[in-house]
Formats: structure tokens, C-alpha cells, sequence
């Protein structure tokens, strides 16, 4: 049996609300990978996610409306509303989580493509 992905997912959507790096650290396994569809990036590595999620510009908030597990604990989906400013954007998130209930995959599909903001691109290669 694994560990409780749904509760890392939670924690980590909790940290990301809060700026609380350190624990949003403590959901993610060293090698996480992260994609964004929209814009074609993938981030590799847990520093490098970290980096992406501190350096995000903007003051942002998130509020998560649905969080739905599959039965064996690996895969987490979960439906947002983000804020910003008077801007707000649901999005879908999938997790996939490790034997310890640490997050290795983690796909955002936000509501349009869009090109990524400039900036970034030490971080994330495109594809």
C-alpha cells in the first residue's frame, strides 16, 4: 500500500497559498517532474520546481474546489481557482505520487494556451 498522495497533494496546495517553501519542499520527491502542456515547458528536479514556484511573479492565490484520488493512492486530480488581482483561472492539475506518498509527476492544464512569461526560461525547457 502507498502513502497518502491526497494529503501531500493537500499540503502542498496549502504551502503554495502560504509561501511556505520549506514545507512545500517536503511533498516532492528529488527527481519531480512537472509539464505544462499549454506552453510546452517541463521542468526537471526538485530545486528547479522550487525555484519556478518562488520566483512566480505576481501576488497570486489559489483555491482548491475539488481533489479527487484514485483507489490505490498514486494518482491524484485536482480542480483550482486561482486568483490574480481581479483575474481569476480554474485549472487541472494530475499528480502522480511514489511509494512514500511524495509527488514525482505533477501536469497543469490551464484554461487557454498561452505563451510562458519571459523570465523563465533558465528553468524549463520547451518542447
Amino acid at each position: 500500500m502507498t502513502a497518502d498522495l491526497r494529503a501531500t497533494v493537500e499540503t502542498y496546495w496549502t504551502a503554495a497559498e502560504t509561501r511556505d517553501w520549506d514545507t512545500f519542499a517536503t511533498t516532492l520527491a528529488e527527481e519531480v517532474l512537472y509539464d505544462l502542456p499549454q506552453t510546452r515547458e517541463r521542468i526537471r528536479g526538485k530545486e528547479r520546481y522550487l525555484r519556478f514556484n518562488r520566483e512566480y511573479p505576481g501576488d497570486w492565490h489559489v483555491r482548491v474546489e475539488r481533489i479527487v484520488a484514485d483507489r490505490t493512492g498514486e494518482q491524484v486530480a485536482v480542480r483550482t481557482l486561482f486568483t490574480a488581482g481581479l483575474e481569476e483561472m480554474h485549472a487541472i492539475h494530475f499528480f502522480t505520487g511514489d511509494d512514500q506518498g511524495r509527488i514525482v509527476e505533477i501536469t497543469d492544464f490551464w484554461p487557454e494556451p498561452y505563451e510562458p512569461p519571459a523570465g523563465r526560461e533558465h528553468l524549463a525547457e520547451r518542447y
